[in-house]
């Protein structure tokens, strides 16, 4: 068995200008957002297993997405803390067959900030592993802008939808507006022609009359 660790950072940028200020204001921001206001903040995730190195995902325009560097050494981020998830059962063997499975799984051209980040990666590693899986307040922040982005993509299908049966109920009427008239018109000739025959020889039967 072996254990395996969670290492979370704060996602900061340290290649603008200023960006001390910046992190800084971010570092305050995730610290608000998961111990105040039940959000989660802005986090990259990375699992360690069997050894000194993180495994985590990220993007790029070519290859896969899945990388690694020594635990808690990610210099493009923050480091905040680690989380120790459990333990697995898996040989050293099969965790290796399982990140080459994920390398080839998870290109780094698939990269998505809300549904295909490297939270979600972990996740997804995490579950293979057989522990458990990312603390709820580590991609709260993701998970509520992609159920957002899901609703508008619901509310512009269901504006679609309606506006399809809109248009299609409109055909209809119109159809049975035009229709509707030439039926009228065959009855209300029907009706003549029989009032027409029926006349004559009712008045016929008046004029004769007995002497």
């Amino acid at each position: 068995m072996a254990e395996v660790i969670l290492h979370v950072y704060d996602v900061t940028n340290k290649s603008s200008p200023g960006y001390e200020t910046l992190n800084y204001a971010l570092v305050q921001l995730n610290n608000v957002c998961k111990e105040v206001i039940p959000m989660g903040g802005v986090f990259h995730t990375a699992v360690q297993i069997y050894g000194d190195e993180e495994w985590g995902y990220w993007q790029c325009d070519e290859g896969s997405g899945v990388h690694s560097c020594p635990a808690g050494k990610n210099l493009t981020y923050t480091y905040r803390e680690r989380i120790v998830l459990g333990r697995t059962n898996l040989s050293t063997t099969k965790v290796s067959q399982i990140l080459k499975e994920l390398s080839q799984e998870w290109p780094g051209s698939k990269y998505d900030l809300l549904a295909r980040n490297g939270n979600h990666f972990c996740n997804e590693l995490l579950q293979r592993l057989g522990v458990p899986k990312l603390p709820a307040w580590v991609n709260r922040f993701a998970d509520v802008g992609d159920t957002a982005c899901e609703a508008v993509r619901t509310l512009h299908k269901t504006k679609d939808e309606m506006l399809t049966a809109g248009k299609e109920a409109y055909k209809n009427a119109i159809d049975t507006a035009f229709k509707t008239p030439k039926s009228l018109i065959s009855l209300s000739r029907g009706a003549r022609l029989r009032t027409e025959q029926f006349k004559p020889k009712f008045l016929a039967g008046r004029i004769a009359g007995p002497d």
